[in-house]
């Protein structure tokens, strides 16, 4: 019998699993992992073994798996007859937001999700499915042990002036402030870089992480130091549905001249703007890729030009660069993306491979180039996994 931890990333329509066994060599092992894809539309469970082999594919009910707890808990029953000799002995979650009170992983109680369900306003999309998942779990297996698993977390090592923000310390003092997100797959590049790079490691980095949600950070010496996002998730880049950075003064425009209230701007930005809303296409940057209509094409165009506004702020406040990397969905397979990136930033010392970049790398820069660029599969359940194992102490 093997011990096993069990990752789970909830979101609004989705929900993601993997399952790791742990082996004599303390090595994490993913023998599944999967997801129940379009819940409350048309949900969707698809599920493959440690070798690519699907071992689960199916249209679940529409009425019988509306909610994210039913899909929970077909999910539950699907997985205890694919454990076999497997013994989950924890379960770990990615949670977007830790606040102030979260600076590290935590063994879940009740003291902390309420803290946890107080943090709701700060991450509307993300937070509330986190948490309820975790009641979930709780609701069915009592005495699991849970580890919730911050995004916000990596971040907390960066300097007090690149977390505030120039308002009255009776505002800030309730904890409104840059708090960063995307922190676990920053952590695993960090982690992950000095396979790649040790003295780019060492030294200073920026992480691309570009996909349906955006963001870049930048590293040094493995530390966030300051990045794109701020208080909540939809600062910073545009991305799929977010619009990114904007103007106070336009949300006090739409209230007085479009008379729309918190709800109707919250709707607008958070999945009405980014890549979909300049492009009137898709929030898909493949799909905006093969267009030909003109506005797909400006939508990339302002992807672009903002990353590269981003890569300029980022070095400066690491005093200069010595590597590039891409990664997540977006950062991972788009290679013309990645050869506009480099090539935008030639002024930095980075020189494109383009043989490297069709074949995703790892090392996308030439061997003369004085700022190494690579792509880097994140992996974020895995630092769950190594996280929960940690707290849980198995």
């Amino acid at each position: 019998m093997l011990d096993a931890i069990l990752v789970l990333n909830a979101g609004s329509s989705s929900l993601k699993f993997t399952l790791f066994s742990i082996h004599e060599d303390s090595n994490l092992v993913p023998e599944l992992r999967g997801q129940i894809e379009g819940i409350g539309t048309a949900p969707q469970f698809k599920a493959k073994d440690e070798h690519g082999k699907v071992v689960g594919n199916e249209e679940l009910s529409k009425t019988e798996h509306a909610t994210q707890t039913a899909c929970l808990n077909f999910f539950g029953k699907w997985l205890r007859g694919q454990l076999g000799d497997l013994q989950v002995k924890a379960v770990g979650h990615r949670v977007v937001h830790g606040g102030m009170d979260f600076a590290a992983p935590v063994m879940v109680s009740e003291d902390v999700l309420e803290k946890l369900d107080a943090l709701v306003p700060l991450a509307p999309l993300h937070q509330p499915h986190n948490v309820g998942a975790i009641r979930a779990v709780a609701r069915a297996l009592p005495d699991m042990p849970q580890v919730a698993c911050f995004d916000t977390s990596f971040h907390r090592s960066q300097p007090q002036l690149a977390q505030a923000f120039a308002l009255p310390k009776s505002i800030t003092s309730r904890g409104v402030r840059r708090y960063g997100f995307h922190g676990l797959s920053y952590e695993y590049i960090a982690s992950a870089m000095p396979r790649y790079d040790a003295n780019a490691a060492a030294g200073r980095v920026v992480v691309c992480h570009l996909g349906n949600g955006s963001s870049m950070c930048a590293v040094a010496n493995g530390k966030s130091v300051a990045s794109t996002m701020g208080f909540t998730a939809v600062d910073g880049l545009p991305m799929g549905t977010r619009c990114g950075s904007l103007d106070p003064g336009v949300v006090l425009y739409l209230m007085d001249e479009m008379n729309m209230d918190a709800r109707a701007i919250e709707n607008l930005v958070y999945k009405q703007s980014g890549l979909l809303g300049v492009s009137g296409v898709s929030s898909d940057m493949r799909t905006l890729e093969a267009s030909t209509e003109p506005d797909a094409k400006l939508a990339i165009d302002l992807y672009m030009y903002r990353i590269g506004r981003e890569l300029g702020s980022l070095v400066a406040a690491l005093g200069g660069l010595d590597a590039l990397v891409f990664t997540a969905g977006i950062g991972e397979n788009s290679k013309s993306l990645r050869s506009r990136v480099v090539r935008d930033a030639a002024w930095l010392g980075v020189e494109l491979d383009e043989a490297a970049n069709e074949a995703k790398g790892p090392r996308i820069s030439t061997a003369v180039s004085r700022v190494s660029a690579w792509v880097i599969p994140t992996n974020e359940e895995l630092m769950i996994a190594q996280h929960t194992r940690r707290v849980v102490g198995i």
